[in-house]
């Protein structure tokens, strides 16, 4: 069957690399179009990604948030009572509440201030999967001490180099001086810049129009001998829909991933980009392989005198374009990559190529390649024999 095969000309492949200079622009459309995909797919999934770091750094198995709750970055507030009143269920073996706000924190070298995320928490707890804060809960006992994000963006200023040289930094924080104690690596996303953990205490003294029994989330932690699903049930039963609703953390997550994705433009345009790049590509290979077959229409044309048919001579054209599609993903790959690397290093954002992405973007691209060619059928079954006389 080998043999067979390999003593078939390529004719495809003949075809394809016959004219050296209309190759390379064909590679190049494609390479650019997967380029295009490449970009507003990882721009995407790396704003969901960056979306929902916060969420899965809480060491809780439930979470308390406000009815009308869409985003962690614009959280509304409900009554602590209610997490009081969560502890009646069974199955539950603590509970804690967050406060999050925004406020600017000034850059101690240039005085310019910038809007950061703020946590307030009850430092005799470890609400945090994060080893870095978790090390500087008896610190942040303190009144006006905080931990800082430090794989923020830059314009903060060099808060882990300061701390290296001196025990805390004094900074201002929403207008009020505070004392940084330690650093942790979360990251920046498309809605906050950088993070700051504090106590509840300073966080009220941050914020004191904010009142102490209206708190942002209600963390719960399950017995490990408990069913998740029923206490989840148990609670959705016994507290006020209109002012609480229960999420696991993968539903607390997906309901953010949801509001980026539906309820602002960003997902809108990063999906209309896909579809641009995959259009363009379309485009640009039906022009190569359109021209193709016009430039060589008399030869098909004596192909079919000779005895072939349509079939075959689809069954080429297919060939064509399956063979661009493989060699134009592959300078595009490489130059996604490097991409990314840029836009990483320049916005923080965890943009990365992944094998599910890659995978994706391959497929699409065969179907585009395929696509053109369907479309460019149509002119090769105009291929008469009668034109070679």
């Amino acid at each position: 069957m080998l043999p067979k095969f390999l003593r078939k000309t390529p004719l495809a492949w003949l075809q394809v690399s016959r004219e050296k200079s209309r190759l390379a622009i064909a590679l190049a459309g494609i390479a650019f179009a997967d380029l295009l995909m490449f970009t507003q797919m990882g721009f995407k999934d790396a704003l969901f990604n960056a979306s929902v770091k916060p969420h899965y750094i809480l060491n809780t198995d439930l979470v308390l948030a406000n009815p009308q709750f869409e985003t962690m970055f614009a959280v509304k507030s409900f009554s602590r009572e209610r997490l009081y009143q969560a502890m009646r269920v069974d199955g539950i073996e603590s509970t804690s509440s967050l406060y999050i706000g925004s406020g600017p924190w000034r850059n101690p070298e240039t005085n310019v201030d910038r809007p950061i995320l703020i946590f307030g928490t009850d430092p005799t707890q470890s609400i945090f999967k994060v080893p870095e804060i978790n090390q500087h809960l008896n610190q942040l006992k303190m009144l006006n001490t905080v931990v800082f994000d430090q794989a923020g963006r830059t314009e903060f200023g060099p808060i882990a180099e300061l701390l290296k040289k001196n025990k805390t930094v004094s900074i201002q924080l929403n207008q009020k001086e505070v004392q940084v104690v330690g650093v942790f690596s979360l990251g920046a996303s498309f809605a906050a810049d950088g993070n700051v953990v504090t106590s509840d205490s300073t966080f009220l003294n941050l914020f004191p129009e904010r009142q102490p029994d209206q708190i942002d989330l209600g963390l719960i932690k399950v017995k490990s001998n408990a069913d998740l699903e029923t206490v989840k049930a148990n609670l959705q039963q016994l507290l006020p829909k209109n002012e609480v609703s229960v999420f696991t953390l993968d539903e607390f997550a997906k309901r953010e991933i949801d509001y980026w994705a539906n309820s602002t433009a960003i997902g809108f345009i990063f999906t209309l980009g896909t579809v641009v790049g995959f259009i363009v590509g379309i485009v640009i290979v039906y022009q190569i392989l359109y021209s193709d077959v016009s430039d060589h229409l008399p030869e098909y044309a004596t192909l079919k005198a000779m005895g072939y048919g349509d079939g075959y001579l689809i069954k080429v054209l297919m060939q064509e374009a399956l063979i661009l599609a493989f060699l134009g993903f592959i300078p595009g790959f490489v130059a996604s990559i490097g991409l990314y690397n840029l836009a990483a290093s320049a916005t923080l954002l965890p943009i990365i190529m992944s094998s599910e992405r890659a995978i994706t973007v391959l497929a699409l691209t065969i179907i585009m390649c395929g696509g053109s060619g369907v479309v460019a059928m149509r002119k090769l079954r105009t291929a008469d024999p009668s034109d070679i006389f």
